[in-house]
């Protein structure tokens, strides 16, 4: 029997897992999926979570109830790879050969590797919204908060979800406008970026929705220390910005398990092919999701085009066939702009996010750069398509490539 071995049981490693376990002879192949812990976090709610919008049972769920039963859930955790022996060396000393090998390690937040960050006041004046635990503390700190001056700061790039951020200072506006405190609280948007997005027509239409929401944007603000006992952000070109809250997008980096095989990048993030989803240094490696050094969103949609994909590239290996599939760099994201609106941005490697309709050409329903109450349904409605559909592995009528019919420049 052959084996096809998955590092991680996030988004990526799910889909994959319940894609190729469908498609392949259980008799000839068996699909084992590796991870440290039992618990499945939909990492789109934690944007919701400090504002009380979701509880902590809507979006944690055990990771085993997630697969098809035929496939092979380790939870011994990943000690390191080696892929010259073609093996995965569990937490607990075991090892699990592979004939192929699916890497979705995603990413994680290394808040400590930025100066002062987790030292006085983390988790009571500066928080992350990016795990659970930071989310549920920011809960607790803005249900008590009655005024003075959030600051939003993306320490540096890339990140999660580029556009949670963004979304997290529009929710919060309304947040404080709901509570009565919106002349109490002033809101600052602190960014590596020039301006709010990586795209220039997507971070003008938010720089200018940012502005009449009352929000400043510092634009190429470069974290050099957090003084958490002044409570003051510093930037390497002097800039110092006072808060009473820090709502921090820490540094990102791969899976320590990547930098401990040597199969990753200094970022530890793995080198892929932009378009097979072939890891570049290894001929029997396939890399999907956050954990690629792809230039693409690491949002959970982008792992479900690239799913596509990949589980066809995966079948050719398997056939001894060359890939033939080709991801283009398909991002969708849902950006939630508060007061049930959200805009909705469609783009790809060679394209950046155009105004139009989307998904069927000219009718919508969801509308490309444009807030609308639609929109924010739609944003909504991904969580059940993700506990229902995606992570099940099951088709959507969609197509992985980014289509230009139905936008405009």
């Amino acid at each position: 029997m052959k084996n096809i071995v998955i590092v991680g049981a996030g988004t990526a490693g799910t889909m994959m897992a319940n894609k190729l376990v469908r498609a392949l002879n259980e008799k000839e192949w068996r699909i084992t999926v590796v991870d440290r812990d039992e618990k499945h976090v939909y990492q789109p709610g934690l944007l919701f979570l400090p504002f009380g919008s979701y509880r902590e049972d809507e979006i944690v769920r055990p990771r085993k109830q997630l697969f098809d039963r035929r496939v092979d859930v380790q939870l011994n955790g990943v000690e390191r790879i080696v892929p010259d022996a073609r093996k995965v060396v569990l937490g607990n000393g075991e090892s699990v050969v592979y004939d192929v090998l699916i890497l979705a390690t995603g990413s994680r937040i290394v808040p400590e590797q930025t100066q002062g960050l987790t030292g006085p006041g983390w988790m009571e004046s500066a928080f992350d919204f990016y795990t659970l635990e930071g989310a549920m503390a920011l809960r607790n700190k803005l249900a008590q908060f009655e005024g003075g001056r959030v600051v939003v700061n993306i320490v540096e790039m890339p990140i999660k979800c580029p556009v949670a951020p963004l979304e997290f200072v529009f929710l919060a506006e309304a947040f404080f406008a709901q509570k009565g405190l919106r002349n109490k609280v002033e809101l600052v948007y602190a960014t590596p970026l020039e301006g709010a997005f990586t795209k220039p027509k997507a971070s003008a239409a938010l720089g200018d929705l940012m502005s009449r929401r009352g929000i400043s944007v510092l634009g190429d603000f470069n974290v050099a220390e957090v003084n958490g006992e002044k409570r003051i952000l510093k930037s390497f070109d002097g800039r110092e910005v006072p808060y009473d809250v820090l709502v921090s997008i820490p540094l990102h980096s791969g899976a320590e398990v990547i930098t401990k095989s040597q199969m990753g990048d200094a970022g530890g993030w793995v080198p892929t092919d932009k378009h097979s989803l072939r890891a570049t240094q290894h001929h029997n490696v396939f890399a999907i999701g956050d954990g690629t050094n792809l230039p693409s969103s690491k949002a959970g949609a982008v792992a479900h085009f690239q799913s596509e994909v990949l589980f066809e590239n995966v079948m050719n290996f398997i056939e001894g066939r060359e890939p033939s599939a080709s991801f283009d760099g398909h991002a969708n994201c849902f950006i939630e702009t508060g007061n049930g609106k959200a805009m909705l941005i469609d783009f790809n490697y060679e394209t950046e996010p155009l105004p139009g309709r989307f998904p069927i050409p000219g009718v919508g329903p969801f509308t490309l750069l444009e807030e609308s109450q639609v929109n924010h349904w739609g944003k909504l409605a991904f969580k059940w398509l993700y506990w229902n559909v995606l992570l099940e592995g099951k088709e959507l009528p969609m197509d992985h490539r980014m289509l230009t019919a139905g936008k405009w420049s």
